[in-house]
């Protein structure tokens, strides 16, 4: 198949795209950092894209910044935001007759007991810092499933170029001991591993699926439970415990909701249908 990887040079879209010409896609790999289009210019972007006829379109637009400020989310993610939508948009625009598999959030679920599977709602009254991200989630997904195509729920990423590599700025936080247990620390991390996020779009492309999945790994993980255990990992200080009261000041409304309200998510619907299996089964056991 003519498979065109929009977002080709990000965390993704690096390990995506040399496992798509391994099992015999022609491969057109697009992003502004090698000359692509801007693909918020709609001109621009429906014209390279109808050059390229695509059969699938492979969506992973983001604009991620290398160090996340919950305080700043929200303008910090303006860029992402707008490639989720206005882009996903020029996406659909140019290649209607093409199959559309896109990159979502796993991470978005309102708080609520037990892992999220793929019909819990979406968390659509999140803290303001948040609450743009999660609009440009839903108009995503609106926009990729309207057109008869999937979205990859994905988790907090991991692997080669993520914030949790050794070069991260998580891990650079925890090695300087920045990152507290917040209250109850009790926020249920699901991840994903860079190479499995890619795995799964190669499982999709074989199986006419619809909809959003789950990708995720195996082993969702609270904050209280992951974050020292992955200090130890790394020969860092043990985390301090911070009463969420005194780390709203520092880190915003948002910054504790993170820390202690997020939601897991279940892959148990990606396997069955995708046939799919991470092979990092767990962030902490399984790193590169």
């Amino acid at each position: 198949m003519r498979v065109l990887v929009a977002g080709a040079s990000g965390v993704i879209g690096r390990r995506l795209v040399p496992l798509l010409t391994a099992v015999g896609h022609d491969v057109i790999a697009l992003s502004r950092s090698t000359g692509g289009p801007d693909m918020l210019d709609r001109d621009a972007a429906v014209k390279a894209v109808r050059r390229i006829a695509p059969d699938v379109v492979v969506n992973m637009l983001t604009a991620i910044p290398a160090a996340i400020n919950p305080r700043t989310l929200a303008r910090d993610f303006e860029l992402t935001n707008r490639l989720r939508t206005e882009g996903t948009r020029h996406l659909v625009e140019a290649a209607p007759d093409a199959r559309h598999i896109a990159q979502g959030l796993a991470f978005a679920y309102r708080p609520g007991e037990g892992l999220a599977d793929e019909d819990a709602p979406l968390w659509t009254d999140a803290p303001a810092q948040f609450a743009p991200n999660v609009r440009a989630v839903v108009e995503l997904e609106r926009l990729t499933v309207g057109a008869g195509g999937l979205v990859l729920r994905y988790g907090h990423l991991t692997g080669p170029g993520s914030i949790y590599d050794k070069e991260g700025s998580t891990t650079a936080a925890v090695l300087a001991g920045r990152m507290p247990i917040v209250g109850d620390g009790g926020s249920v991390f699901s991840f994903t591993h860079a190479h499995d996020a890619a795995t799964a779009v190669v499982a999709a492309l074989d199986r006419n699926v619809s909809g959003a999945l789950n990708v995720v790994d195996d082993t969702p993980l609270a904050h209280r439970d992951w974050l020292p255990a992955f200090a130890r990992k790394l020969g860092a200080p043990a985390p301090r415990r911070v009463p969420a009261f005194a780390a709203k000041l520092a880190v915003g409304g948002f910054g504790v909701a993170f820390m202690t309200r997020l939601r897991g998510a279940d892959n148990s619907r990606a396997r069955l249908v995708l046939n799919w299996r991470p092979r990092h089964a767990s962030f902490l056991d399984d790193q590169e």
